[in-house]
């Protein structure tokens, strides 16, 4: 039985209790905002709208400051619950500087599709900081170049730490010596670039064109795409550039410390992609994953990371760690929202915080 195997057999024994809320207050409630950062380098904005990095972020405020209710998605159609907020409300003084955590999202995800995470570390003491990527969000959108140069995605967290770093509001109150990164599926491939896993883009390719393809080939948010040709077409000048630069490393000397939540494109990696890898790394993912498998995916992560922390969570599928719907009628919203048998997607959410917060809390 494989090391992730028996993690799973032995956190099935303790998933039967969902934690209540009581046992995840926070010491600070949550306050929100953001940003929108226009770094002044030349970048690869990926053929995106809006070439800047729109940015939610979360952070700790006093407790006497109320929080509000608000869900997520469009106006009278929201998708997802929000967790409360206090929105534009002062940081908390109760400390002078606070830690901070990138948070990188899913494909054809936003920020805000993983504010149950932000949150939760917001209100146990992190700025957490979550940047819409160009081209590959759903603010706007989709783009082909968003989809398939997915190593850009590194540049985009670390300008938005450039930004938040210089930030008149925020910047005096990051502790230079704390921040770390955080993200989910392609995300989780992300903040592993983040700590300088190099990616190898031809092993990749080759393994998509094999019969063992899986479905991080041609993930289903692709289908969302307005011309999906375009993944195939042609390079311009701009793609071929990235392309060139697929193995570079995006190592960001700054993050002390990653954790990835069923990290995505596991076949980029190899066992010579986390030679420069220096820093503590966990990934967790769900054994009923079959979005992001987890045989090409955490557990070959795992094989090439072997002094990472891994945690299996039985029966999770992979859009358990989205946050949770709110009542529709609409069926296209169904494979995100429901969860299998036995599965309380909210008691998942309470018990990922409290690892997370564990994790960046030793390691940073």
């Amino acid at each position: 039985m494989t090391a992730i195997a028996l993690q799973v057999a032995s956190l099935a024994v303790a998933w039967g209790a969902a934690a209540s809320a009581a046992d995840h207050v926070g010491a600070y409630h949550v306050g929100e905002t953001g940003r929108v950062f226009r770094p002044a380098v030349v970048r690869d904005w990926r053929g995106a709208v809006t070439e800047a990095l729109v940015t939610r972020i979360w952070y700790p405020v006093a407790t006497t400051v109320p929080e509000a209710p608000h869900d997520i998605g469009p106006p009278g159609d929201p998708i997802f619950r929000g967790h409360p907020a206090a929105v534009d409300a002062p940081l908390s003084a109760a400390r002078a500087t606070y830690p901070l955590l990138l948070l990188s999202h899913g494909t054809g995800g936003s920020a805000d599709s993983e504010d149950w995470l932000g949150a939760g570390l917001a209100g146990a003491g992190y700025v957490v900081v979550g940047v819409n990527h160009p081209g590959n969000n759903a603010l706007e959108p989709l783009t082909a170049d968003g989809f398939v140069l997915w190593w850009e995605r590194a540049t985009d967290l670390s300008d938005a730490l450039d930004g938040m770093l210089a930030d008149r509001a925020f910047g005096p109150h990051i502790d230079h010596a704390r921040i770390g990164a955080i993200g989910f599926s392609l995300g989780g491939y992300t903040v592993l670039e983040l700590a300088g896993a190099r990616t190898d883009l031809e092993a990749f390719e080759e393994f998509c064109r094999s019969p063992q393809a899986d479905v991080t080939c041609r993930p289903p948010e692709m289908q969302s795409l307005a011309d999906t040709e375009a993944v195939h077409a042609a390079p311009s000048p701009a793609r071929r550039a990235s392309v060139a630069r697929a193995g570079a490393s995006y190592r960001d000397a700054r993050i002390r410390a990653v954790f990835a939540i069923a990290p995505a494109v596991g076949e980029a990696f190899d066992a010579t992609s986390f030679r420069e890898v220096r820093v503590p790394v966990a990934l967790l993912g769900g054994s009923a994953d079959v979005t992001v498998p987890v045989a090409t995916n955490i557990a070959r992560v795992a094989h090439f990371l072997p002094a990472a922390t891994v945690t299996m969570l039985p029966g999770v599928s992979h859009y358990t760690f989205l946050d949770t719907c709110v009542p529709s009628a609409d069926d296209t919203r169904r494979a995100y929202c429901v969860d299998n048998p036995g599965v309380d997607r909210d008691a998942v959410h309470l018990r990922t915080v409290d690892q997370v917060r564990a994790f960046f809390d030793g390691a940073l």
